[in-house]
């Protein structure tokens, strides 16, 4: 039973790796809307493999590389290419500068590298978590997908919709907003981590999160947009209310100083 149960945590790790894996196929494919479901089943199992080591106590070295080879799959490549077909669909694959976010994919290595071997990411994060940046390109990438799709076969979308998704699938737009990722991944901004430690607060800015995650649902069921409409606003404000939070700690050492 011991041989089984240490296993358990590897298991949830291979089933991200093996989303992320077949979300690629996906997306190569076209299909952006399953491969967004693909990441979201690989975000999944990367949240409860952790716990389910700490819980039964089996924590390993190999566990922790296995997940880091998985999280760059699901959320670092897989996201890099949802965003390149993106414009790659509207501008043509010609266009080289449709290939700019696969430095996502690079910078996502980067970053689970880095947090490997800093001792100072424990409770939390210093940078852009993988699964947060990936979530941003996937629900983005899915909401033009679903809005052109539904276009193209005679459906009428509303005009908010048509203008939002012209604009997320606008090359500069998403171009800049691969550079803010590639440096958010990698940058030194201290961000809170969304699984809770034992004897850790909720926190203000956990509430914070979770209010503006209730409120996008709400907006998004109001103004009938797709669902994704509501994942790609949770996760901006994620880095709104760390930059926030950052930028309040700052000034408040300044001041005591």
């Amino acid at each position: 039973m011991s041989s089984i149960r240490k296993h358990i945590p590897n298991t949830l790790t291979s089933m991200n790796l093996l989303c992320g894996s077949l979300g690629v196929v996906a997306a190569m494919q076209g299909h952006c809307q399953a491969a967004f479901l693909l990441m979201i089943g690989g975000a999944v199992f990367d949240f409860f493999d952790g716990f389910v080591a700490r819980l039964l106590g089996v924590s390993s070295p190999m566990g922790k590389e296995l997940d880091s080879i998985a999280d760059t799959v699901s959320f670092g490549l897989l996201p890099a290419i949802m965003l390149s077909l993106v414009l790659s669909t509207r501008y043509g694959s010609d266009d080289p500068l449709c290939w700019f976010p696969m430095l996502i994919a690079v910078f996502s290595g980067l970053r689970l590298a880095k947090f490997n071997v800093d001792t100072r990411q424990t409770s939390s994060f210093l940078g852009l978590p993988t699964p947060a940046s990936a979530m941003i390109c996937g629900s983005l990438a899915y909401f033009v997908t679903d809005a052109c799709l539904k276009v193209a076969g005679g459906a009428s979308e509303s005009e908010l919709c048509c203008k939002i998704a012209s604009v997320l699938s606008d090359k500069a737009f998403i171009i800049a907003l691969s550079a803010v990722l590639c440096a958010l991944l990698v940058s030194e901004i201290p961000m809170f981590s969304l699984k809770m430690h034992r004897g850790e607060g909720i926190g203000a800015a956990r509430i914070a999160f979770a209010s503006t995650a209730l409120a996008s649902l709400i907006f998004v069921a109001a103004a009938s947009l797709s669902w994704s409409m509501a994942a790609l606003i949770t996760f901006t404000a994620y880095i709104l209310i760390n930059l926030g939070k950052d930028i309040w700690q700052r000034r408040e050492r300044i001041r005591r100083h």
